[in-house]
């Protein structure tokens, strides 16, 4: 099958699911402008899922927005630097159900079913180029290089969005519900410790979330702090692009080698967390906090396999100061040099580090708000997450921010401690997208409920027009 002939069959199933019936949503109006039902922060695979999960919905005055331009949206093609996704390669994440949207579709064909049945993993930049055709087969609503500054509220029910960018409508648009999925990062910031950020001037470091110029950086030593699996992206990807030494430094006196979401996966955990008590919930992400990810197995091993690479285990950096042009690093096993640190710490997650949230952020619920864990599992990290509801809805912790925080909703790594891993990795976005649209929807349903019954009480359009007895036949 070809690609074109994949579209066709696009058509065809989803007009077997009547896609793209009428709206039942009523149409706010404003003296301001146009209302959206739904505007969705961030154009990736979350963004894109959810806005298709709402046109089968038949909510379709909606709009997505990402800050970037277009086909550079998520990290796939940008600050992601594994070879391959390092997720099983039959997810069928944001596909809702039609099998001519799944990446296996799309890559049968370009090329064939020997090739899918033949792959490892998905290759990094062909699962960028899936969510391009997706995108593009299903005509998504998606403005380009639109970032969202500030987040107004102007009475229950209603936002005002504050944008900026080339790609950006106007100033200000309004919406009812505001989805914010924004990936990894959008429930806080990138995580640099203090010590090196006090300490050595930003041209001495990079997170691995930024730009990195491997060119200036090739036949110099690096250093790489972390023991996750993106560390280990970033060293292999540093000497495939000619970096002379690599080395990765650990604070664990052995490599991580269980990988908990392969056991969330199969178990029910990822589609039925949202079930559990709050302690069962905090104490099972503390437990998936605790191991964290380890690399896969063929990222280490082509990590491994350059001879300039170095590993490190039981070495916390105690301390890095300026040195030669480059950076001096103590670890418990002594002191080393290097032109250059790639920092792969992750992130810390709070409303109060988003600036898109400074108007409501003092009234969103934390999980400290809510739950006061034991002193065995208990972590400001986690203590730190919003509390939301099991469809992703900001709570409000006063009764103050309850009407300001209604129609938000956090679809990005900040949800993790609340719904699971269910917005922060592909094995979980199947179960958690109709939770999240059902409560956009009801939401939606229920803003009007009034108006909505009045229409049931008062309808009386007749549908049956059959008479009796019957008219003798002249």
């Amino acid at each position: 099958m070809s690609l074109e002939a994949l579209n066709e069959r696009v058509k065809k199933e989803l007009s077997y699911l009547a896609f793209g019936g009428p709206d039942w949503v009523r149409l706010l109006k404003s003296p301001e402008g146009h209302v959206y039902d739904v505007v969705i922060v961030g154009g990736g695979q979350s963004g894109l899922g959810i806005a298709f999960s709402l046109l089968c919905r038949r909510v379709s005055n909606i709009l997505v927005i990402d800050e970037n331009p277009e086909g550079l949206e998520g990290p796939w093609v940008t600050y992601a630097r594994m070879m391959t996704l390092r997720t099983p390669k039959d997810l069928t994440p944001i596909d809702c159900g039609v099998p001519s949207l799944t990446c296996r579709s799309w890559w049968e064909a370009q090329f064939g079913p020997e090739s899918w049945e033949s792959l490892d993993k998905i290759p990094r930049g062909e699962w960028m180029n899936y969510l391009r055709w997706y995108r593009k087969v299903l005509h998504l609503p998606v403005l380009n290089e639109v970032k969202l500054k500030l987040i107004e509220p102007v009475r229950k029910g209603l936002h005002r969005l504050h944008l900026a960018g080339a790609g950006a409508p106007s100033d200000v648009i309004l919406a009812r519900k505001v989805v914010l999925a924004t990936g990894i990062q959008g429930g806080g910031e990138w995580h640099v410790p203090p010590m090196i950020a006090e300490k050595l001037t930003h041209h001495l470091y990079a997170h691995t979330s930024e730009a990195i110029n491997f060119e200036k950086l090739k036949g110099k030593k690096v250093a790489v702090l972390g023991g996750g699996a993106s560390a280990f992206d970033n060293a292999n990807f540093a000497l495939s692009e000619g970096v002379d030494e690599v080395h990765v430094f650990v604070r664990r006196k052995h490599l991580q080698r269980v990988n908990p979401i392969r056991q969330m996966e199969p178990s029910g955990m990822i589609e039925h967390f949202h079930a559990l008590p709050d302690a069962d919930k905090y104490a099972v992400m503390a437990h998936f906090f605790k191991l964290n990810q380890p690399p896969t197995n063929d990222t280490f091993g082509r990590a491994s396999s350059w001879p300039g690479f170095h590993l490190h285990l039981g070495a916390p950096w105690l301390d890095v100061e300026p040195a030669n042009h480059g950076a001096a690093v103590t670890t418990p096993q002594g002191k080393f040099a290097f032109d250059f640190l790639i920092i792969a710490t992750g992130l810390l997650t709070d409303p109060a580090l988003r600036p898109e949230l400074k108007l409501v952020e003092s009234h969103i619920a934390r999980w400290s708000d809510r739950y006061k864990a034991p002193k065995e599992v208990q972590s400001p990290v986690l203590d730190a997450h919003p509390y939301l509801s099991p469809g992703f809805a900001f709570q409000s912790r006063d009764e103050a921010g309850k009407d300001l925080l209604h129609g938000l909703f956090a679809y990005n790594y900040s949800a993790m401690i609340s719904c699971g891993l269910s917005a922060a990795a592909l094995s979980g976005m199947k179960y958690s997208m109709p939770k999240i649209t059902s409560e956009v929807t009801d939401q939606l349903f229920l803003d009007d409920r009034e108006k909505n019954l009045d229409d049931f009480f008062n309808y009386d359009e007749p549908e049956f027009v059959g008479t009796w007895p019957k008219k003798a036949k002249v």
